[in-house]
């Protein structure tokens, strides 16, 4: 298993708790980076938003990509997964960009393409939103300019959305960036089999992870190309009882009265998706379906249902944290420490 977590880029996961005690802000991501690496965490998901989705469309929220770079240059060797929504960036200048980014990183960069849910951040920043498998049919084009820029000299393309000619990328990336993608459509998982290094899953109980990893694989394989790694979302709680934890997971989904300002965008997040089951809106108070799994509870319940999800055949946990920086710490301690020594 590896092990990665979300980086806190709109100061926090919880939508009904106003302050989680880590301001969106620099000097808490770049805290939190460095000492990721040094306590056992492998990767950061750095999400890529412009309107805050957790604490309210008001809020601050960090800017992925300048937030990436500064985190290359501090880092030395955390992998930075960061979101990229193609309908915000023109792909041959992307290309340029995100290779000087894994100059910077000296090969530490990957993405995760994220085909766009949120209607009215398009709209308020005047770009081009598509309906749901137009998205997909872009985000192709996109992967193939991103990619013909990176591995060719000059890269040439003429397409429905984007064109070039003989376009320059130098210099290119250390490595071509590993390309990370979720979605639960028939047009995501044709694009993430076909074109795409690793599924991201929301969280889900392991039955259904097992379920997803094997069909997943099984297109895949059709495909010719090398077996993909599979990762999931998941929110933690652990502590030293059971009654604690679940005492935590009570606080954290108390709806009270009035949802509070993070809830704004719960029906058209629902809208712009295709989910294979409806969400409920108790789960809404953490994000992507994080309480699914159920990594809530003693350090030793933890282990036992991750191994059940390493035994699924998942490769990658992306973990959401409340204070994240101490969670973390008490985490690495108490489930990654042992789960490797054991291994």
């Amino acid at each position: 298993m590896r092990w990665g977590y979300w980086m806190p880029v709109f100061g926090g996961w919880l939508r009904n708790i106003a302050d989680e005690g880590m301001e969106a802000s620099w000097d808490y991501v770049r805290r939190l980076a460095q000492t990721s690496e040094t306590i056992g965490y492998d990767l950061s998901l750095i999400a890529e938003l412009n309107l805050n989705d957790i604490k309210g469309i008001d809020a601050p929220a960090l800017d992925a990509w300048s937030t990436a770079a500064a985190l290359a240059a501090v880092t030395s060797r955390l992998e930075l997964m960061v979101a990229v929504r193609p309908n915000f960036h023109q792909p041959a200048l992307f290309a340029k960009q995100a290779a000087n980014i894994d100059q910077i990183s000296g090969g530490r960069l990957s993405l995760n393409v994220v085909s766009s849910w949120w209607a009215d951040e398009a709209r308020q920043y005047g770009l081009q939103f598509d309906q749901h498998d137009d998205r997909y049919a872009r985000t192709a084009e996109w992967l193939t300019v991103v990619g013909g820029l990176w591995r060719e000299e000059r890269f040439s393309y003429q397409g429905a959305f984007y064109q070039t000619d003989a376009a320059i990328c130098q210099p290119k990336p250390v490595k071509v960036p590993m390309i990370y993608a979720g979605g639960e459509s028939e047009a995501a998982k044709t694009l993430i089999t076909e074109r795409c290094d690793a599924y991201v899953m929301h969280g889900d109980p392991a039955a259904a992870v097992r379920d997803k990893i094997a069909d997943m694989a099984a297109r895949r394989a059709k495909t010719g190309r090398p077996p993909m790694v599979h990762g999931m979302a998941a929110y933690a709680i652990v502590r030293d009882s059971e009654a604690e934890a679940r005492a935590e997971l009570a606080r954290i989904t108390d709806m009270g009265g009035t949802p509070p300002a993070g809830f704004a965008n719960f029906d058209q997040w629902l809208s712009g998706t295709q989910l294979e089951r409806e969400l409920k809106i108790q789960e809404y108070s953490v994000s992507n379906r994080g309480l699914r799994p159920g990594l809530i509870g003693t350090p030793e319940q933890l282990r036992e249902r991750i191994a059940e999800y390493e035994y699924a055949g998942l490769d990658l946990l992306l973990l959401q944290m409340s204070p994240q920086a101490e969670e973390m710490e008490r985490f690495a301690s108490q489930v990654i420490g042992p789960m490797r020594a054991a291994a």
